[in-house]
């Protein structure tokens, strides 16, 4: 995650979830996994393209992931 990203930035466009709500879910709720961020937030149970970049099969590439988010706060 080299970029900054607004609080607003939406991750999960499927699911309208915001990088706050997810940063939300890691610093209050506890989220370390995949499956935390679906049961807090909804974000990456639909189409999925939003998890990680092996996931992304969409034309356009998105600019932040899931895992990525995870990956920076599971240190």
């Amino acid at each position: 995650m080299a970029k900054n990203f607004p609080h607003s930035f939406i991750v999960c466009e499927c699911k309208h979830v915001s990088l706050g709500e997810l940063l939300y879910a890691v610093k209050e709720k506890n989220a370390k996994t995949l499956k935390d961020f679906v049961f807090f937030t909804d974000a990456g149970s639909a189409c999925k393209y939003c998890t990680c970049a092996d996931n992304d099969k969409g034309e356009k590439k998105m600019d932040l992931y899931l895992s990525q988010i995870l990956d920076k706060f599971n240190k």
